[in-house]
């Protein structure tokens, strides 16, 4: 994937999913968008210096897209939308650490600049509109790309990004311990993603209860929510848990 050009929004890409859910829900429909990953897919490289001479410029225009997307969602009535980011789940893992090193990128520096761009894009949404964060590493034919604790980026994640809470996959060894959760302020939520989605075996409550109480050690139970640590079918692939008859 390369930019070619500039980069603008023409239409909303999301408003017709929105409209159709919010027809045949009473529930609070949920919106997700997909990640700002079009730098650390490529680098610098990856951007034509004929569209942008300059980094900065095109993370302006970037942010300017999303937020014309979300301002289309929210007239249309939309209050809560999910951004599904790989930018700061990938610089967990220290493999791709490793390659943004080896691509002349600073992968301690990266996080920050990605929180910006996150926070610019979503700085003029209206009060009513609730902007949740999931972070995946990942999610195809139960298969995955990153793996890694959220060490590496805990601080600016829990704490320089503009939302309101998180989805965080916790669901094996991959995601790391729960020690990071002890950053998260007194103002956000985490969803903790305990219930793997990748694996026929179903976790037992006596499991899931052992996790919670783990993660309470770092910070408040009443901040804290459950689900999947990911979506059953993010592909048409789906995941490969279905027993063989």
């Amino acid at each position: 994937m390369k930019v070619e050009g500039k980069v603008s929004h023409l239409l909303s890409i999301q408003r017709a999913g929105f409209d159709f859910l919010k027809s045949i829900t009473t529930r609070t429909p949920k919106v997700t968008i997909p990640p700002t990953m079009l730098h650390f897919l490529g680098d610098r490289k990856a951007i034509s210096e004929e569209a942008y001479l300059e980094t900065e410029e095109f993370y302006s225009d970037v942010a300017k897209a999303y937020q014309n997307e979300l301002r289309f969602l929210a007239e249309r009535g939309a209050n809560y939308v999910q951004l599904d980011d790989t930018n700061l789940a990938y610089l967990c893992d220290p493999k791709m650490r490793e390659g943004a090193r080896q691509r002349g990128e600073d992968p301690d520096t990266l996080p920050r600049r990605y929180a910006q761009l996150i926070n610019a894009a979503f700085a003029d949404c209206p009060a009513s509109l609730r902007i949740w964060m999931h972070l995946c590493r990942g999610n195809f034919k139960s298969a995955w790309v990153a793996e890694g604790g959220y060490e590496p980026v805990e601080e600016v994640l829990l704490n320089e990004l503009d939302v309101d809470g998180y989805f965080l996959e916790y669901d094996d060894e991959r995601s790391g311990d729960f020690a990071p959760l002890r950053h998260v302020p007194k103002n956000k939520t985490v969803v903790l993603g305990l219930v793997t989605t990748k694996l026929q075996e179903m976790e037992t409550k006596d499991e899931l209860k052992q996790r919670i109480e783990e993660a309470a050690r770092y910070m408040p139970l009443e901040q804290m929510a459950l689900s999947p640590q990911c979506g059953f079918s993010s592909t048409v692939h789906g995941n490969d848990i279905a027993f063989d008859s």
